[in-house]
């Protein structure tokens, strides 16, 4: 579980996002991130069973940094108001669909995974993978249990092309998921669920029963 104190601090820290007041803090938020890592840790080393592509991910490892990249960025706002972490095969950094933390007051927590903006030629191996594959694909996404916990994949704003890519019927049954350009899922969670001591089991749910598409993604990456 989370404690009620590490969602405090994130939500003031979003109220006075300055460096004065977070070297003032600085206390808080190690204490809030020490509380993320053994999260983190206890959720890989559960996941870790089900998946041992990520039981040699740690905790620590695997948190992005709470600092904001302001360079290009009209925002000049220096940290993050939420603490965010991945981890999957090869680590956060390694190009292949993985497994996603989000850790954010007033609702924002989520839990997530899948792959993100690939590049162009991991880009057309997972679309051929789909052609390819649709009906196991399909499967994955449309199985009671992904739909319970997820409903769909990410379909929002800025997430698909308009017409379906180039080497591809229009007609074709995996149209829309062809369209996209990431294949992602996300659960979100109130901070009761959050600082309840069922978070922890949850979130290992969530993972579970992404884990058949984020392997099918790697495949697709892997195998060709």
């Amino acid at each position: 579980m989370i404690q009620a104190s590490t969602l405090t601090f994130f939500r003031q820290l979003r109220k006075n996002n300055h460096k004065q007041w977070f070297d003032e803090h600085r206390a808080q938020y190690d204490a809030a991130r020490a509380d993320i890592e053994q999260f983190l840790q206890a959720l890989i080393d559960k996941h870790g069973k089900k998946d041992p592509e990520i039981s040699n991910n740690t905790g620590k490892a695997s948190m992005y940094r709470i600092n904001r990249d302001i360079r290009f960025s009209k925002d000049k706002t220096p940290y993050k108001s939420h603490q965010a972490a991945g981890f999957g095969k090869g680590g956060k950094k390694a190009e292949l669909a993985g497994y996603y933390v989000h850790i954010e007051p007033d609702g924002k927590t989520m839990i997530a995974g899948g792959l993100w903006m690939p590049s162009g030629d991991n880009l057309k191996h997972v679309r051929q993978e789909i052609d390819y594959c649709y009906d196991e694909f399909s499967k994955i996404i449309k199985g009671k249990k992904f739909k319970s916990q997820f409903g769909d994949l990410d379909r929002g704003e800025g997430m698909s092309l308009v017409k379906v890519p180039a080497g591809f019927e229009k007609d074709n049954p995996a149209a829309e998921e062809l369209k996209l350009k990431s294949w992602l899922v996300q659960k979100t969670f109130t901070d009761a669920e959050v600082t309840s001591k069922d978070f922890l089991k949850k979130a290992a749910e969530a993972f579970e029963t992404m884990m058949p598409l984020i392997k099918f993604l790697n495949r697709a990456l892997e195998d060709h």
